[in-house]
This record gives structure tokens, C-alpha cells and sequence, in this order.
């Protein structure tokens, strides 16, 4: 599996969610459960409803009470965001335990699975950009000005998925070595927040 794969999944998950387009839908994961399309499909499937979470909380009438709930929504989303980068970083780490680093292999700053992690917001968009070329009641500045912001995503998407499949294949040379470590994040844990402690 390399780019070409995981930006299949991404468009896949995309597509699926924007049949209903409804951010209270399960998310209907086709594959094996704890696969690497799993993971893939999963993390997109985050990223997609986190993405429309967004957009809904920045509307001007919204009521505060609802603010609240879509704000702990979002604190719960970017938590399982994590876990489930984690997870795809796991399968890539236990894919490659058996490799002997080079001598003299360099250390990179990120992971696969944070590399994948961008990719996969990326994909999105690029999905929401094209549709803003395509919105019939916008102007013909506005469509132009999205129309070059698309080309430059277009781009991005080729760079960053060459980026990653050379990432992969250094680890399989042992050429590069990548470190992993958790996120340890403190806000929701209720033993590292002091103000979920006091509750």
C-alpha cells in the first residue's frame, strides 16, 4: 500500500459521507476491522465529519447551548483523530520491526501516519475547492480565485503523496528511521487536567 492507496480510501470516505452529508450518520467502514484500509477509511471518515463540525459551529444564529455541544464534539473527534493516527503508525511500525537501520540512516521528524494524517485533510480539500468552482451563484472572481487555489492543492496532493512513498521506502531500506511518540495529550485526560481533577 502507498499513496495511491490511501488517497483512494480518503476520496472513497469522502463520497460516502457526502451522500447524506450528515455529520450524525455512522460511519459505514467497508473493511476488514483493523486492517490498514480500516484505519484509512476511519481516520477520513474523523476528518470529514470534524471538517463539517467546523462549518456548523461558525454559523451566526447558532444557539450558544449547541456551541457547547459541537465544541465537545470537536474535543472528542481530534482525540480520536489521534488514537487512530497512532493506530496507523502502529501497523507501519510493526510492518518495518524486522529492518536494520543503514548506518548511516536519518532520523525524520514525522511519522508516516502524521504524514498520511495531512493527506488525508488535504483530500478534503481538494473535495471542497472543487465544489467552490463549481457553485453556479458565485462570481466569476470568486470561481477563478478557487480555480487557482485548487491547482495549488492539486499540487500539494502530488508533492505530499511522493513525499510519503519515499518516506515508506526509506524505512524498508533502512535508510531513515522514524521514532513514535504518543501524543500524551493532558486537556482530556482527567488525572493530567487540574480542571477535570477538581470535578
Amino acid at each position: 500500500m502507498n499513496s495511491e492507496g490511501f488517497n483512494r480510501i480518503f476520496v472513497e470516505s469522502i463520497k460516502t459521507y457526502h451522500v447524506k452529508d450528515d455529520v450524525n450518520q455512522p460511519c459505514p467502514n467497508p473493511y476488514q476491522d483493523n486492517s490498514l484500509d480500516f484505519y484509512l477509511f476511519k481516520k477520513n471518515w474523523i476528518d470529514t465529519v470534524q471538517w463539517h463540525l467546523e462549518d456548523l459551529i461558525r454559523a451566526e444564529d447558532i444557539e450558544p447551548t449547541e456551541v457547547v455541544k459541537i465544541k465537545r464534539w470537536i474535543d472528542r473527534s481530534n482525540q480520536d483523530r489521534t488514537d487512530t493516527v497512532e493506530e496507523i503508525d502502529d501497523y507501519f511500525f510493526e510492518k518495518y520491526k524486522t529492518v536494520t537501520p543503514k548506518e548511516n540512516a536519518r532520523l525524520n521528524t514525522e511519522t508516516p501516519a502524521w504524514g498520511i494524517d495531512r493527506l488525508s485533510i488535504l483530500n478534503l480539500k481538494i473535495y471542497h475547492m472543487h465544489e467552490e468552482t463549481q457553485r453556479t451563484s458565485a462570481s466569476t472572481s470568486h470561481l477563478a480565485k478557487c480555480q487557482h487555489k485548487l491547482n495549488i492543492l492539486l499540487q500539494q496532493k502530488v508533492d505530499l503523496s511522493k513525499a510519503i512513498n519515499q518516506l515508506l521506502a526509506d524505512l524498508q531500506s533502512g535508510h531513515c528511521i522514524v521514532n513514535t511518540y504518543k501524543q500524551m495529550k493532558m486537556y482530556n485526560d482527567p488525572e493530567l487536567n487540574p480542571v477535570l481533577r477538581k470535578e
